[in-house]
């Protein structure tokens, strides 16, 4: 021991520094090492930027696929809108495909207030489904107009 601190002594004496001992080092908390951590999980998913690509192309593959359907005539919408009254499953999807556009035209709208554009289409096709459902073709007014107010 005496060796290693006369070591220790001329080492320091070579450089004109002070050595400090592992006895007089004090590790930082776990707390403070978090906070002075530059890069933690959860800013690298808020940069978002890997996840703006992904959902870039989600949308991209949402609105291709939509973009293939074909939007109905006034009388279609009406003779679907008239067998969904009736309890028509088969038409109750068909008059919502053919409607997707319109969720896709209002959440645009909405975009950049907070939420993820595809989350704002997700909770647009829910108000859609639901409007499919209450649409009562009798009252003489487009789909679309009635829709709108479901799908905000």
């Amino acid at each position: 021991m005496a060796n290693d601190d006369q070591v220790t002594n001329d080492i320091a004496d070579d450089q004109e520094e002070q050595v400090v001992s592992p006895a007089d080092f004090e590790e930082p908390a776990p707390d403070e090492l978090l906070e002075e951590d530059e890069d933690t999980p959860e800013d690298i998913l808020n940069a978002g930027q890997y996840f703006d690509d992904i959902s870039d192309d989600s949308v991209r593959l949402h609105l291709r696929e939509i973009g293939k359907i074909p939007l109905l005539s006034a009388e279609e919408e009406l003779a679907l809108a008239q067998r969904v009254v009736a309890g028509d499953k088969r038409a109750k999807d068909k008059m919502a495909e053919a409607n997707m556009r319109l969720v896709v035209s209002i959440a645009k709208r909405y975009s950049g207030r907070g939420l993820d554009f595809l989350d704002l289409i997700q909770e647009g096709h829910t108000g859609l489904l639901r409007a499919v459902e209450k649409f009562d073709p009798d009252k003489g007014f487009k789909f679309s107009t009635y829709a709108t107010w479901w799908i905000r």
